[in-house]
């Protein structure tokens, strides 16, 4: 059974994942341009193998969450995080940037110990 965390401040890290204002509204700009309900649906946020670190974030939007799935309700958008991915960023800050070298997500994990040198992936 999913649960539900949405408690705190959604703007800063801890135990759970934090999703800052610009994030929140590009997402959810993103969800209503794919005709996508914002009340069930939300964006995965996990970790997998990957990149010359070892691991990389994988995003994607779903309908609803996993039955075994935490969920975490910021700045009026849902994100959705599995067993396996949570150990690996808990206290995560998700955020949206935009300028001259590109938008986009991006993950601030006080968990990572390295990144690779794009900063696509990281160790723990």
């Amino acid at each position: 059974m999913s649960s539900t965390a949405d408690d705190g401040d959604p703007n800063l890290g801890g135990e759970d994942v934090a999703v800052t204002e610009q994030a929140a509204g590009e997402a959810l700009d993103l969800l209503e341009s794919e005709g996508m309900d914002v009340d069930e649906s939300g964006l995965r946020l996990y970790v997998q193998q990957g990149g010359c670190a070892g691991l990389s974030y994988g995003m994607r939007f779903e309908h609803e969450p996993e039955d075994d799935d935490e969920v975490f309700e910021r700045n009026g958008l849902r994100v959705f995080v599995d067993d396996a991915s949570i150990d690996y960023i808990e206290g995560s800050v998700l955020d949206y940037e935009g300028g001259l070298q590109g938008a986009g997500f991006h993950v601030q994990n006080p968990n990572v110990v390295s990144e690779c040198g794009c900063g696509e992936s990281f160790r723990t």
